[in-house]
């Protein structure tokens, strides 16, 4: 007998052994009633009939964070197998996230699973006491474009074991969806595989067998009784309409009736003083449609009190179909109180709605989760929840305007169960426009916009974000970033404006384009959101290697300054963000160490002296203190001491995605015990509340998508492509290779001439962003080719160079973003070897410019002398034709460095004003196309700097600005590639100059550096 057969002989015993038992059982048991069931269909047997494969072909392949977390996997012979002679092992050391899948053939038609009552499969215990995660996948176009489905079993028993989990049992996933959803439905109709997730952080191995599909699909599981809504609010007097459905998976009518019992009971309302009780019962006969629904109306009575919110449960009793997964719930509107009238002043009504509320009301306003952690939502009334967040990535299905938008609004609908239904606030991290939003307008990253040096074109920038993210229903947004980026080794640098603090300031301006007038009057608009500056204070200032997270190596790091250094550099941008009225402020993951101040590195979600002390107390800032993701946990002791160390430091909200029950829970406890004070909780949920009333929630709590057409339309996209356009900055331009002609045949190669994820950058539609068509958009080829030039592609140059005019080489990094992107942590700022080898070959062949994508510079000096035009594109954003304008001479370059561009990475940090300065190109640096640059030499340079002194003198900022920069070109053509020590830093000394409005003093300085040569 074959081992084989022994197995099948096995496997016979312990089935004839279970039905034995299954007879001894009372008739209405479970055995009992399996008889009529169908046979097991067998899905999986892992005796090799299924390859390790992957789509198109059907197949098992493995998945993970990062090179180390897929699993390893092989078919395995076992003389305990379950069934056969091979079951599927695998063994795991996962830190981020892995599993394996088997997806069938995309070729052939899905599978019907809807007969059956469950899947099922044997695994060998290893009692981890660890959940592991099994999706199947339902619907769509193949097994890697299907709706997911999870549930999950726990590893707590030894041995073999069968795990069955009915189909009922499955929820759809709401933090993840490969292509954003096909219908929510579990259909079972269109089946295209599983998928398994696998515990992290623990070093094991699986055994698993036999998968297959077993019983007889019941209606219970089949079929379901809905409600079109969780919460109905009336106004008082009015009447609700509850529309009861019942819906069955694949839309099949169902086989038998399902009755529906209803009762009014329960809630805070009173039957008969504030409503008329119901009580009923609806039946759904067999045979009705899926979706039929009937509506229980519960009328409302009106009184002449001024009241709260008041509740009304309906208790639904279902037979036949499953239960609504909540008790729907009618809400009398608050009505008559004070906080509630909009002609009050906002003052009057916070102090009105702070004087009613609770303990628990307070601190639910000081909470913060994230969207994906609250499901559907239910646990905003029970818990008081104040705001929710998406974070990077974190996105309804499908991801669209329309589906953020009823998200929101669905979040929305359950603040109203609460009793003074103060309405959520919502933020996103909308960093380069909406940029979670797929098809949204994507903006040059903010080191692109500091490489503008145009002010009224970032408030532009700032004005087309809000527009787009408030017409979603969103009204705040973490954004923007103040940091003053002293080190592009940071992961984070593309997020800062620049390395002058004086640049940073001078953007500001982005402020207004987001919130308007400093007031605040204007945040109840359409088209303006709540901004926040971030991240306070110093997160641009981490020293190299300081990083106390994980691999990361500046991110989350200490930033060591004299007080000097800290009140110039890094403080100075708050207190302008402050002088404009911003809305909140986010505190940074880092450290301040202060010289000279005894206390060492500190967490800034500690420092009540830079919170309360200097942000609240001496630079007057009236909004309020929101954290990081998560950062109260990086703080010193235990979970208790991280809450009332960051309350007491002046964090009014927190940022608690996952953990928000712990922390209200905690932060109650510690009110109570006395170590925060009530004053402490009655200011946080002021400062809250005094932005919720200033962006009208109360009154317009939903969605307003009267501006959703503008969302990606011409009119903004024309601002992206003039921000792409003015961020490029002209670096060498030996011969006027630059601006291209019509005429010109033109050889494009390199790594990011064709791809929109690479220019956009991390923050887009994912945190960390990714290569490939992530969204729409324009690459910098298709710019070209729409620019009516006559271009050939060759991503790496293997195309013949022969018989063209001019090259184009894109080349430069991948997205990343925070500390992930850090120098050091698997990243560098050298081109890749593919990159590298296509600059070689074009510009041996044929005259060449180089545009570098990137988030900062890269080291480029070894072949500089061969590249005859040099570019910083930075990263562009979604609309490539911007960068096409400047290179086809539609534009003239007028960009300038944001930073420095360095030599060799051993100079860095290097920075304008530093006492040893020798880069590549200076802070400042910036050829134009397109305009006369003023003849003459030190004659003329005199003539400017009488004219910058006079317009300085006059306050006359535009004629000052204009003598500067006829100066700056005049003193660039002299220099042309020659930068040295002795001219570079007098050179980007002007540029602070210019920023700070001394005018005279920079003409000076450029004047100096045209006579270092």
């Amino acid at each position: 007998m074959t081992g084989l057969d022994r197995n099948s002989v096995r496997r016979t015993v312990l089935l004839a052994g279970a039905a034995l038992i299954a007879a001894l059982l009372p008739l209405d048991s479970t055995g009992a009633a399996a008889v009529d069931d169908p046979p097991p269909v067998p899905v999986d047997r892992f005796e090799g009939e299924v390859p390790f494969a992957s789509q198109p072909a059907e197949g098992i392949f493995t998945w993970g964070g990062d090179s180390d977390d897929p699993p390893r996997l092989a078919l395995t012979a076992r003389s305990d197998a379950p069934e056969g002679g091979k079951v599927l092992t695998g063994d795991y050391d996962i830190s981020g996230y892995g599993g394996f899948t088997h997806d069938f053939a995309a070729g052939q038609p899905a599978h019907d699973w809807s007969a059956h009552k469950g899947i099922r499969f044997w695994w060998d215990g290893r009692d981890t006491a660890k959940k592991i995660s099994f999706e199947i996948k339902d619907g769509g176009a193949d097994g890697e474009a299907s709706e997911l489905w999870t549930t999950s079993f726990t590893d707590d028993f030894t041995g073999w074991k069968q795990i069955e989990i009915p189909f009922g049992d499955f929820v759809y996933r709401t933090d993840y969806q490969p292509v954003g959803g096909i219908d929510h439905v579990l259909g079972l109709t269109q089946m295209w595989g599983y998928a398994l997730t696998l515990p992290v952080g623990v070093h094991g191995q699986f055994a698993m067998d036999d998968v297959e599909l077993y019983g007889k699909a019941d209606q219970s599981l089949r079929a379901s009784v809905t409600t079109d809504a969780a919460v109905y609010p009336v106004r008082e007097g009015g009447t609700a309409a509850v529309k009861v459905s019942v819906a069955t998976i694949g839309s099949a009518p169902i086989d038998e009736p399902v009755t529906v019992a209803y009762e009014s009971a329960g809630g805070t309302a009173g039957p008969g003083r504030d409503y008329t009780p119901v009580k009923g019962e609806i039946t759904f006969p067999a045979g009705t449609t899926s979706g039929t629904s009937r509506t229980v109306t519960v009328r409302t009575l009106r009184d002449k009190s001024a009241e709260a919110a008041e509740t009304i449960p309906l208790k639904l009793t279902v037979t036949g179909a499953k239960a609504p997964a909540e008790t729907p719930q009618v809400v009398i509107d608050a009505h008559g109180l004070p906080y509630l009238d909009p002609k009050l002043p906002v003052r009057k009504r916070v102090a009105d709605l702070l004087s009613r509320m609770s303990l628990e009301e307070k601190t639910g306003q000081m909470t913060q989760a994230e969207r994906g952690a609250v499901g559907t939502g239910g646990d905003i009334a029970s818990e008081d929840l104040g705001s929710l967040l998406s974070g990077g990535g974190s996105t309804p299905t499908p991801n669209t305007p329309a589906a953020w938008a009823r998200m929101i609004d669905g979040f929305q609908l359950r603040a109203q169960a609460t009793r003074f239904q103060i309405p959520l606030i919502y933020g996103v991290d909308a960093v380069h426009g909406h940029n979670n939003l797929t098809g949204a307008t994507i903006m040059p990253h903010n080191i692109g916009i500091g490489a503008t040096r145009d002010p009224g074109l970032a408030e532009r920038t700032g004005a087309v974000t809000a527009s787009e993210v408030r017409a979603t229903g969103i009204p705040w947004d973490f954004a923007p970033c103040l940091c003053v980026s002293r080190d592009e080794r940071w992961g984070r640098s593309y997020e800062s404006f620049g390395e002058d603090p004086a640049l940073v300031k001078s953007m500001e301006t982005v402020v207004q384009g987001l919130q308007g007038a400093r007031s605040g009057k204007d945040l109840k608009d359409d088209d303006k959101v709540l901004a926040t500056a971030k991240h306070f204070v110093g997160d641009g200032g981490t020293g190299y290697g300081t990083s106390t997270t994980g691999s990361y190596v500046l991110d989350r790091g200490v930033t060591k300054v004299t007080r000097q250094q800290l009140e110039a550099v890094h403080l100075a941008p708050f207190e302008t963000a402050v002088d404009r009225g911003i809305g909140s402020v986010m505190p940074s993951y880092s450290s301040l160490d202060i010289v000279g101040d005894g206390r060492g590195p500190v967490k800034m979600h500690a420092r009540a002296d830079m919170i309360n002390g200097v942000l609240k107390g001496r630079m007057g800032f009236d909004g309020f203190v929101i954290s990081d993701w998560n950062a109260i946990d990086e703080l010193p002791g235990d979970y208790a001491a991280h809450v009332r160390t960051s309350v007491n430091a002046g964090v009014d909200m927190m940022m608690v995605p996952y953990s928000y029950k712990d922390f209200r829970t905690t932060l109650m406890d510690e009110v109570r015990a006395g170590r925060v004070t009530e004053g402490r909780i009655d200011d946080a949920v002021s400062r809250i509340l005094t932005q919720k009333f200033r962006l009208g929630l109360f009154e317009k709590p939903y969605a307003d998508t009267s501006g959703a057409s503008r969302i990606g339309s011409a009119a903004h996209r024309a601002v992206a492509r003039q921000a792409a356009a003015e961020s490029q900055v002209l670096l060498k331009n030996a011969g006027g290779v630059l601006p291209l002609r019509k005429s010109q045949k033109v050889y494009v190669a390199g790594s990011n001439a064709d791809d929109l994820g690479n220019q956009t950058g991390g923050w887009t539609v994912t945190w960390q962003g990714s290569s490939g068509a992530v969204t729409k958009g324009t690459t910098i080829l298709q710019g070209m080719r729409n620019a009516g030039g006559d271009v050939t592609y060759s991503k790496d140059a293997s195309a013949p160079t022969a018989g063209y005019d001019v090259g184009v080489v894109v080349v430069g990094e991948t997205p990343y973003a925070e500390g992930v992107g850090d120098v050091g942590n698997g990243n560098d700022l050298e081109l890749t070897a593919a990159d590298k080898a296509a600059v070689d070959k074009v510009c041996a062949a044929m005259k060449c410019a180089v545009l570098i994508v990137s988030g900062r510079p890269q080291l480029i000096g070894d072949r500089l002398g061969s590249i005859d035009a040099l570019v910083a594109s930075w990263l562009p954003g979604t609309e490539g034709d911007g960068v096409a304008d400047v290179l086809y001479g539609k534009r003239a370059f007028t960009g300038q460095l944001p930073v420095t561009w360095p030599k060799s990475e051993s100079q860095l940090p290097i920075n304008v004003g530093d006492a040893s300065y020798d880069p590549q190109f200076p802070y400042g640096w910036g050829l134009t196309t397109l305009t006369k640059v003023s003849g003459g030499g030190a004659a003329t340079l005199r003539e400017l700097g009488r004219a910058a002194s006079a317009a300085e003198r006059h306050g006359d900022g535009a004629a000052g600005r204009a003598a500067v920069t006829k100066a700056r070109l005049l003193v660039q053509r002299k220099i042309g590639p020659a930068v040295t020590a002795a001219n570079a830093g007098p050179f980007a000394d002007a540029d602070h100059l210019l920023l700070t409005g001394h005018y005279g003093e920079a003409v000076a300085k450029l004047a100096q550096a045209y006579r270092a040569g």
